[in-house]
């Protein structure tokens, strides 16, 4: 059994708990179910724009813990101060040390920035979660997903007005592709072995059709990297542990958004 299909068993038993002690209804009244979505796309396409979607993340399956001191509100607002185009906060507990307060929190100090709630969706019950909880955009990874649910939940997004981004490893992916995909992005890790290589974003960046934006994600560690992404066509780049890792993330984060003027 793969890493990738451990995290979605135990995705499946969180779902069906979360179901049984919050309705859909109650979802809906959130007061954060009725806020205005803030585009991705529209931040990652902005002149002059850094394109630096900043991830918060305290621990993940490879690493371990990450950081055991950081705070959402505190870090997700440094990384807005340093010029990041976009965050992204993990909700996922078991595997990421994430939360929904961690989501509520990063929603509250940065009020005009979007936010992808970074989690493994296999149900359109946490597309309402993420709205309910201040996010913008929703990732659906291919990997995990068949075509067909992979519309349904893309369908539920756009419904109540969120963002798709849909990530992929392989070409093989890219046939789960739909019209309401709005962000593709190209993870560099292989979440059945964790294994990092860059060049994966080089190679299946030139297949993906001009209609969608693209993002990298993982193993992005400097600026060169970024300017080589940037040329094949990539205009978001997603950053966690690069910056978590550090003793100060926000710091770290500007220091690598300023190298890239």
């Amino acid at each position: 059994m793969t890493i990738l299909d451990k995290i979605n068993n135990n995705k499946r038993i969180e779902i069906a708990e979360a179901k049984s002690k919050v309705s859909l209804e109650q979802l809906k009244e959130s007061p954060y179910f009725k806020r205005k979505i803030i585009s991705l796309k529209t931040a990652l396409l902005a002149d002059g724009a850094s394109g630096v979607i900043a991830e918060y993340k305290t621990k993940s399956p490879s690493r371990g813990v990450i950081s055991d001191t950081a705070e959402a509100s505190e870090v997700t607002e440094s990384y807005v101060r340093a010029g990041a185009s976009g965050l992204s906060v993990l909700t996922d507990n078991y595997f990421f040390g994430g939360s929904f307060d961690d989501l509520a929190k990063a929603r509250w100090a940065n009020p005009s920035t979007p936010i992808l709630r970074k989690d493994f969706m296999l149900d359109p019950y946490q597309v309402y979660e993420a709205r309910a909880h201040g996010a913008d955009v929703i990732l659906l990874i291919a990997e995990s997903l068949s075509k067909s649910l992979l519309l349904e939940l893309a369908q539920t997004a756009k419904e109540i007005g969120m963002e798709v981004l849909v990530e992929v490893h392989s070409s093989e992916e890219l046939e789960k592709l739909n019209p309401l995909v709005d962000l593709v992005g190209i993870n560099n890790r292989n979440l059945k072995t964790f294994e990092v290589d860059i060049q994966t974003s080089v190679s299946l960046g030139a297949l993906i059709p001009e209609q969608y934006v693209k993002i990298s994600e993982s193993g992005i560690s400097d600026p060169e990297s970024i300017s080589q992404l940037k040329e094949v066509g990539f205009n978001g780049f997603l950053i966690g542990e690069t910056f978590m890792k550090t003793d100060n993330p926000g710091k770290a984060c500007a220091k690598f958004i300023e190298q890239l003027k």
